[in-house]
């Protein structure tokens, strides 16, 4: 919860800048930030990202089951290609998809399905047999 609450606040010091990149402008966060001179805020929001998933894949790692480990795997491989496909389009490198970027862009049914994707992860972290 705290991590989500850290990238939502980089987020809204990003979109309360008053210069606007051209292009989508929902899906552009990380451009805005190093527009207004704020590097290491966008260096913290993909920061905070990479630990979010580096968590996802350890949780897999460690999960009891095999289809704790298939789930959690599926969300950090989902959270990790929406990422890398959001940043490759604001920097320039893959088409304009309109993907968001997780936690981050606007749009309330993708920061939605991340906040459920965030819930299967702790629901897979929790599960533990009881009686081994």
């Amino acid at each position: 919860m705290k991590l989500a609450t850290l990238t939502l606040l980089c987020a809204a010091a990003a979109i309360a800048q008053d210069s606007f990149p051209s292009g989508a402008q929902a899906d552009t966060e990380i451009n805005r930030a190093i527009e207004a001179g704020q590097l290491p805020g966008a260096v913290l929001i993909i920061g905070l990202l990479a630990v979010l998933l580096l968590r996802a894949l350890r949780i897999a790692a460690r999960a009891d089951d095999q289809f704790g480990m298939l789930v959690a795997a599926g969300i950090a491989i989902w959270l990790a290609v929406q990422a890398f496909i959001n940043i490759g389009m604001t920097v320039g490198i893959m088409p304009v998809t309109g993907l968001p970027l997780p936690f981050v862009s606007y749009g309330g049914s993708a920061m939605f399905a991340d906040m459920i994707a965030v819930g299967a992860l702790n629901a897979v972290h929790r599960h533990r047999s009881v009686f081994s």
